[in-house]
């Protein structure tokens, strides 16, 4: 979160944001299957269900407005897998391969699969756009719910411990100082699982 005293800064900050100039990191801890890709870039549609529930839709859905009068909007998100079951991911993707080879466009809906929930995946996110729930929504669309987001299908127990809370946490906020042009970088504290699961990588 970045406050700011003067409404001029604040313009330049609300500027930032919407022209995408303003780089987000997550971490997450997901339960699911082991990812096929190293990294992937998510393209979704974004609103609220009939029920009034955050949901994805497809891209082709996006500026169709919705019963309860809203519009679906873009929604984008870049995943990096960091390590499946505590082993680092050493996938690394060849320069040569076009970002377009490993985008999801988002036509239908996820159809749930039945073997899952094996695996624990440790992912950093980007999201490119900034829509409620956005990082679990897609999570979740991925077959990759973070642990404890019981709201959109994350396990509450898993190994014999229950989690209260979903494992979501805002790792970064990297932007342009809005008064003397210099990239700024403001770090958040991790958590303890999000330490925890680092940890081992670090070495």
């Amino acid at each position: 979160m970045v406050i700011t005293k003067s409404h001029k800064v604040a313009a330049k900050l609300v500027k930032a944001f919407t022209d995408h100039k303003v780089l987000k990191t997550y971490i997450a801890l997901c339960i699911g299957s082991a990812p096929k890709w190293g990294k992937i870039t998510i393209r979704s549609g974004h609103g609220r269900s009939k029920f009034g529930a955050w949901r994805v839709y497809a891209v082709s859905d996006v500026g169709r407005t919705l019963p309860g009068g809203s519009v679906v909007r873009d929604m984008e998100t870049l995943f990096e897998v960091l390590s499946v079951n505590g082993e680092r991911s050493i996938e690394k993707l060849s320069e040569s391969r076009k970002d377009e080879e490993n985008c999801l466009i988002v036509e239908e809906k996820s159809v749930a699969e039945s073997d899952v929930k094996k695996d624990v995946i440790l992912v950093r996110a980007f999201p490119r756009s900034g829509r409620t729930h956005q990082i679990r929504l897609h999570c979740q669309y991925l077959g990759i719910s973070i642990r404890g987001d019981v709201k959109y299908e994350g396990v509450s127990e898993w190994k014999g411990e229950v989690y209260d809370g979903h494992e979501l946490h805002a790792e970064s906020l990297s932007l342009e100082h809005p008064v003397t042009g210099l990239p700024v970088v403001f770090r958040a504290p991790l958590p303890l699982w999000a330490s925890q699961a680092l940890q081992p990588l670090s070495h």
